[in-house]
């Protein structure tokens, strides 16, 4: 996809706050904690084409608005993950603000998912 430069921008400036995590990393962190929230948020057309199967839906358009009611735990671990890694990393810096204190986002995003086989839903 090509990206505006004024959104990659946004998306460097939130990368230099927040954690990323890889693909292999995320498989270790669900063995190792299975309350782990994997956090979709791509929007709602996005989420309804496909999914990872244990993934929790909050869109991006909305999730300042709805991740305390959703998840009111500030210190659960919440992996976020979005078409490619940026809009995630925008969500985690949010979240972030908003007081998580054990966000990351999922560098690759869906398409890696994909890529790596990982169990689908829709």
């Amino acid at each position: 996809m090509n990206h505006s430069p004024g959104f990659l921008a946004l998306v460097q400036d939130a990368q230099s706050r927040i954690r990323e995590i890889t693909l292999d990393a995320l498989r270790e962190r669900l063995q190792a904690n299975p309350s782990l929230v994997l956090l979709d948020v791509r929007e709602e057309s996005e989420w309804a084409a496909g999914h990872a199967e244990q993934a929790c839906h909050l869109g991006k358009g909305i999730l300042e608005r709805d991740l305390e009611a959703r998840f009111p735990d500030k210190s659960a671990e919440i992996i976020m993950y979005c078409g490619g890694g940026y809009r995630s990393a925008l969500t985690c810096d949010a979240a972030q603000k908003m007081g998580y204190q054990n966000v990351r986002s999922l560098i690759g995003g869906y398409k890696g998912l994909v890529a790596a086989g990982w169990p689908m839903s829709r």
